[in-house]
């Protein structure tokens, strides 16, 4: 079986397990916020794909966000519920997520949207599909004319720096969405339905599997430090540099 045709299966299976469990009843755990929040669906879809990975690429590196760090030449990177905070709030605005990355990148990614039944694939040798049929290629647009997907937690409200950059990249879109989850975020970027991603300091489980699909899908993904804040954009290359130079000043 190939690496997308595997990362298929793993995110489906995945992201049903996650629902069923959801669907059964599940506790609330918190990690370092109220809204930083893990339930058992989080580890045992996580598990679920380990476990697989381990059976089928047993050379290859794992890291996931409940707790799997192995990382290798060849790294996948797991998310089993992005978006978990609207997955236990009954929001059904969230998916399971996984990469395959190397030295030069992501190689791939797979998203799951149960709420929607859709499966986003796309890498390196793959344009990115959705539920089998290719989306069109990501065409050039000035900022104004496409919408920005971002995030603004509470605590970046004191943080006048990142707070005044964020607003400067945002303040020329056409308008904003905040939606609650990166890697759905990104895969409608990459599907046309977003016009460009926009956060800051993401894990690479949230980062690179939306990134692969936006980047196979012809568009860019950039990552701009500055200071202490690692911005992390992608959409169609035209709309990307205007948030890049916004962000600059």
């Amino acid at each position: 079986m190939d690496d997308l045709t595997l990362a298929a299966e793993l995110v489906r299976d995945a992201g049903l397990l996650a629902r069923r469990m959801l669907g059964d009843g599940l506790d609330t755990e918190y990690k370092t916020s109220v809204s930083d929040v893990v339930s058992a669906a989080d580890r045992a879809a996580e598990e679920l794909v380990v476990t697989r990975l381990r059976r089928e690429r047993p050379d290859d590196g794992l890291i996931g966000e409940e707790g799997s760090a192995q990382p290798g030449e060849r790294t996948w990177f797991i998310d089993p519920v992005d978006g978990t905070y609207n997955f236990l709030s009954g929001v059904p605005y969230w998916c399971s997520a996984i990469a395959l990355a190397d030295a030069d990148g992501p190689v791939l990614g797979a998203v799951y949207f149960p709420a929607a039944d859709e499966l986003w694939l796309g890498g390196r040798d793959h344009p990115t599909t959705c539920n089998g049929k290719a989306v069109p290629p990501l065409v050039d647009q000035p900022l104004s004319q496409v919408s920005v997907t971002s995030y603004l937690h509470p605590a970046k409200v004191g943080n006048l720096g990142w707070l005044e950059a964020w607003q400067a990249a945002i303040g020329s879109a056409a308008t904003l969405r905040m939606l609650g989850s990166a890697s759905i975020d990104l895969s409608y970027v990459a599907g046309g339905r977003l016009g460009v991603f926009l956060q800051s300091n993401l894990y690479d489980w949230d980062w690179l599997p939306g990134t692969a699909l936006v980047l196979a899908a012809g568009g860019v993904a950039e990552i701009v430090q500055d200071g202490q804040t690692r911005w992390q954009i992608a959409g169609n290359a035209q709309s990307v540099a205007e948030v890049k130079a916004a962000l600059l000043g």
